[in-house]
């Protein structure tokens, strides 16, 4: 930021990303490619401003070595429905996270607690290291379980659960 440039000036200069100057294709190893005006970046990714809430709006797609290209401010408004369907495939790739159905267990022991669940995507075992953040409510309702390997399970709405399952979770909270 230059001298006596206010955060508000850098916020109004951000490259914003739309059908009329940006061209998303995928190369033949399926990576995403993005071209910017005559700019050419292949390896990108997208990077949900509010992956929790509303990961449709804000999103900002970055290079590898996490450069910024430009923000993408809406995929309802500003792109035809075969881009839109390309970047719903990424974030959904990148904020892969199953949700936790059903909690048969959690058990601790020496700084870690071994969770046992049922998921949309199967029954899983896996291991939380405690402390650390690595199970947090992201919204008044949905909690965010990161295991030891980086892994993301998600707990869509807390107040569904049985009070067992409740009680389970409640002193991670």
């Amino acid at each position: 930021m230059k001298p006596n440039q206010s955060d508000l000036s850098v916020a109004a200069s951000m490259n914003y990303l739309t059908a009329d100057n940006t061209t998303f294709t995928k190369t033949e190893g399926q990576i995403l490619m993005i071209k910017v005006n005559d700019e050419e970046h292949q390896g990108v990714y997208l990077h949900c401003s509010f992956p929790h809430t509303n990961n449709r709006i804000y999103i900002s797609i970055r290079t590898g070595d996490n450069k910024e290209i430009g923000i993408i401010k809406s995929l309802d408004d500003d792109f035809p429905k075969d881009v839109v369907s390309l970047l719903e495939e990424q974030i959904k790739m990148r904020y892969f996270a199953p949700e936790i159905t059903r909690l048969t267990g959690i058990k601790e022991e020496f700084g870690y607690s071994y969770w046992d669940a049922e998921t949309n995507s199967g029954n899983c075992q896996f291991t939380v290291r405690n402390g650390g953040g690595n199970v947090k409510l992201v919204t008044e309702r949905k909690l965010l379980i990161i295991d030891v390997y980086g892994n993301r399970f998600v707990i869509e709405d807390i107040k569904q659960l049985s009070e067992k399952e409740y009680r389970l979770v409640e002193m991670y909270i």
